[in-house]
């Protein structure tokens, strides 16, 4: 398993590199940074890293959280709140068989004041919350080193079969060709467009889909713009139908 943990527009450099060591101390060594707002590499944060300095160094900075989870075929998401329209978060213990069966699993964390957004949870398949007292906000670091903990030193048993699941930038590509769809027969409109489409990834993300399964829901899609461009008289099959 190859985890790496996502910080979404950290604000400070001492919390990235404390994160970074949290990360280290849990066995974790793939950093990635979303839109950072502050430098990663600014002496308060290698100060903070300690023995992690290395791994602040070789740290990949993204644009946007898509292109961080592009190559993930699991993306978890944090926070402490309900959300309308998504999944409750759950015990991070219990989603610990899903992370461990992944091949290449992200665990995404959200800016120090307001933890991650609706449209950043959207694109993770779960949520965790980490179980605390009454006073349920945590430093980046300790979110960082909680969790990491129940990934990758929690015990439990190791899955015997893993099975590969398709990239997040590919469910991506079938949610953006999924909604295309809905608005070119009528399924939705731009009200309902968001709310519906949310619900779609919430049952298709539990489906775990392989590469070859998503370009077979992708070819169904095809199918059905090919048909509607003809008209009801149309028959045949689209070019390219998987």
């Amino acid at each position: 398993m190859s985890l790496a943990v996502v910080l979404v527009s950290p604000k400070t450099p001492g919390n990235i590199g404390s994160a970074a060591r949290a990360m280290l101390n849990m066995g974790a060594s793939d950093l990635r940074i979303v839109a950072p707002r502050c430098d990663h590499l600014d002496p308060q944060a290698v100060a903070m890293a300690v023995h992690a300095e290395g791994l602040l160094r070789s740290a990949q900075i993204f644009p946007t959280l898509r292109e961080a989870l592009a190559d993930r075929d699991l993306s978890v998401g944090t926070s402490a709140r309900l959300r309308a329209d998504l999944p409750a978060p759950r015990h991070p213990a219990l989603v610990r068989p899903l992370v461990r069966e992944a091949a290449a699993p992200a665990l995404v964390f959200g800016p120090e004041e307001t933890g991650l957004i609706n449209s950043d949870l959207e694109q993770c398949q779960v949520t965790v919350r980490i179980p605390t007292g009454d006073y349920a906000s945590l430093n980046l670091a300790q979110a960082v080193l909680l969790v990491c903990y129940e990934f990758l030193q929690g015990q439990d048993d190791v899955p015997e079969h893993s099975r590969k699941v398709a990239t997040r930038e590919e469910m991506e590509a079938m949610y953006g060709h999924l909604q295309g769809t809905m608005h070119l027969i009528g399924y939705t409109d731009a009200v309902r467009a968001r709310h519906t489409l949310r619900l779609w990834r919430a049952m298709l993300d539990r489906a775990l889909m392989s590469s070859a399964e998503s370009r077979l829901f992708r070819g169904f899609l095809r199918q059905v713009k090919w048909k509607v461009e003809q008209g009801e008289g149309g028959e045949g099959r689209a070019e390219g139908e998987e």
